[in-house]
């Protein structure tokens, strides 16, 4: 089964489960953050879109917080969102009464209500005193202004490095293409330490690195 196929199959599953969705595309999701007064960055093949100048096809738009500041998000949303914890396919609202994700690596789903579509899948990310932390290798942390960068529309972004080891660990096929777009532009230094990376968390994965 192709990646594209598996994709879908996957997405008509929650959808059939969970309900549809209808994610917004990157205005729409730096007009729903604006205004939040705590970090937030873009993950995912958006941010390596931003760091390559070269676009590709996206089903959604991932944008992160550090998992501490969900009660902050929930006052920025007030009354107009409703945000749902997700992990492990366990879901639940974050409502007064259970205002706690499932842990600070889960997901939080964003719709208007019941009845509407998702539109926002929003991957926590672990802070450990204050640095932002893998949530694969928690060894592994930083100053949120080292892992990630800000373009110039302001948007702020992971590094992209950091979004090919984490791609690393499906190497999908739009996974391969965004290594081969964006692996020219690293840095020396950042090709070596992402290469070392890959090896050493995924022996098995089959990305080639020249």
């Amino acid at each position: 089964m192709g990646d594209a196929v598996a994709e879908a199959a996957e997405a008509a599953y929650w959808a059939r489960l969970y309900g549809r969705w209808e994610p917004m595309d990157l205005a729409g999701v730096v007009g729903f953050m604006r205004g939040f007064e705590r970090p937030w960055w873009v993950v995912g093949g958006w941010a390596i879109d931003a760091f390559t100048g070269l676009g590709r096809e996206h089903s959604d738009v991932d944008v992160s917080i550090f998992a501490s500041d969900v009660p902050a998000l929930r006052a920025h949303v007030g009354e107009r969102w409703h945000l749902w914890s997700l992990a492990g396919g366990d879901m639940r609202p974050l409502t007064d009464k259970h205002p706690d994700v499932f842990g600070p690596d889960s997901q939080v789903w964003v719709r208007e209500h019941g009845d509407a579509p998702w539109v926002i899948d929003l991957p926590l990310t672990p802070d450990r005193d204050g640095l932002w932390t893998n949530k694969y290798f928690p060894e592994h942390t930083g100053r949120l202004d080292e892992v990630t960068w800000v373009a110039d529309d302001g948007v702020r972004y992971l590094n992209p490095e950091l979004v090919l080891l984490f791609k690393a660990r499906l190497h999908r096929t739009k996974d391969q293409h965004d290594l081969e777009r964006t692996w020219p532009l690293l840095s020396e230094s950042k090709q070596d330490w992402l290469r070392e990376s890959v090896r050493r968390h995924y022996p098995d994965c089959p990305w080639k690195f020249v």
